[in-house]
């Protein structure tokens, strides 16, 4: 057992009691951290700095799965809460901050019109996927990236366990920038598919006329275009990646950063589509839980009175610059590569002499996490993170890819490992 992780294994033990996988969430689980050097328990957080149950301080890139945008504890959204609190979290009847926090994000976002909420981006996913099917009258769906742990979406992925066949051949994959692959799915199912779901962007960017040609083919065909934009929303632009790539979805889902970390999720559209709501069954105990949607209208109102994301993209265009430059240096090119959008970008790593991804980026984990810096391998911007961070980052990132490059040249990797290799399990995009 690691002296320096002593209590978050110790924890880990306690948990895994009680708790399949000692955790509520998949990618924050020991399938996602090597065992004898991670950190798996957190206690407290402060801008973008995370402490650990054993006192160990991490700049945090991974903020929450990005569902932190200004920060953790921001000044803004905890002062709104406490007020909020001292109200009360939820009531007998609907709060007004429901009807603020519907048209402020009608305010910001192309596609709104009519906003419905829900607690995680599931939810709202799986909501926008019942909607289109009541809307149009048909059970397909053609999808692409991830969408949560739902029924209709998670059926098409290695962890379809439990998940009815029936439920399964209803939903279809699509690639990414590739228009033809969706053109065979709504001709195969001519005249069937309710809905084409799909992240605006991920790993890589949309090639020029993709998201229209997705738009296009969609309604040739008679089919709702859904933005997933769980993670880009409130993220690329105020009002998303549809903002910022100038498409114009009939449906579109938020999630993660809406409300700076308290759970919240979204489904905005159509007036005339999302008037259905009063028709299908989308409904909360804790849909209008007012805590959530007081630190929501916090949060999107310091996105409109600050340059909150002109920063995140500034620093994080910096920062790749810097990361390639490292790559070039530690000649790692083998190894790494960069890609997504400067707020929400990743390290990427393939197999390289003679181990595997997942062998490499065990020991890259080792090292971050011994040098203090929280990563899964992606650089999850936020607002608080300042010049000094990203300095910080980087220079881990110099003294760690001198280590990797030397392993793999002298074949030495096993041996520098302090733990069990991660194991491949669940590719979610």
């Amino acid at each position: 057992m690691s002296e320096r992780y002593l209590h978050s294994e110790e924890m880990l033990r306690r948990a895994l009691e009680t708790i399949p996988l000692g955790t509520q969430t998949f990618s924050k689980s020991k399938t996602q951290f090597p065992h004898g050097v991670s950190p798996y328990f957190v206690t407290h957080g402060k801008g973008c700095r995370v402490w650990d149950v054993d006192g160990n301080e991490y700049i945090d890139f991974i903020n929450s799965l990005a569902a932190i945008t200004l920060g953790y504890n921001d000044e803004d959204v905890t002062k709104a809460v406490r007020a909020q609190l001292d109200d009360g979290v939820i009531f007998s009847l609907a709060h007004p901050l429901e009807v603020k926090v519907a048209e402020k994000i009608v305010e910001m976002v192309p596609c709104a019109e009519m906003v419905r909420f829900g607690k995680n981006g599931s939810d709202a996913t799986a909501g926008a996927v019942r909607l289109a099917r009541a809307y149009t009258g048909r059970d397909r769906v053609a999808v692409c990236g991830y969408h949560g742990w739902q029924d209709w979406y998670i059926g098409t992925t290695a962890r379809n366990r439990g998940v009815p066949k029936a439920t399964r051949d209803l939903t279809h994959t699509f690639t990414y920038n590739d228009l033809d692959s969706l053109r065979r799915v709504l001709r195969e199912y001519l005249g069937q598919v309710a809905a084409v779901v799909l992240e605006p962007m991920n790993l890589i960017r949309p090639v020029d006329g993709f998201l229209e040609g997705v738009k296009a083919l969609a309604h040739e065909h008679g089919a709702l275009l859904v933005f997933d934009e769980t993670v880009t929303g409130f993220r690329y632009a105020n009002g998303g990646a549809q903002e910022y790539f100038g498409v114009t979805p009939d449906l579109a889902t938020f999630g993660k950063g809406v409300a700076n970390g308290y759970p919240l999720s979204v489904i905005a559209g159509r007036a005339d589509v999302m008037r259905l709501m009063e028709e299908i069954f989308f409904s909360f105990t804790f849909g209008g839980e007012a805590l959530s949607l007081a630190a929501a209208l916090a949060t999107l109102e310091k996105l409109q009175r600050e340059p909150v994301l002109s920063t995140l993209a500034e620093r994080g265009a910096d920062l790749l610059r810097r990361v390639q430059g490292l790559i070039d240096k530690h000649r790692l090119a083998d190894v790494f590569t960069l890609s997504g959008h400067p707020a929400w970008s990743f390290l990427q790593m393939r197999d390289a002499g003679g181990y595997t991804a997942w062998e490499i980026k065990t020991l890259f984990l080792q090292e971050m996490f011994a040098r203090g810096i929280l990563t899964l391998g992606s650089h999850n911007m936020c607002y608080a993170h300042g010049p000094n961070d990203i300095d910080q980052l980087l220079n881990a990132y110099d003294e760690v890819m001198p280590i990797l490059r030397s392993a793999l040249d002298d074949r030495s990797l096993s041996a520098m490992l302090k733990c069990a290799s991660l194991e491949p399990l669940f590719k979610v995009r």
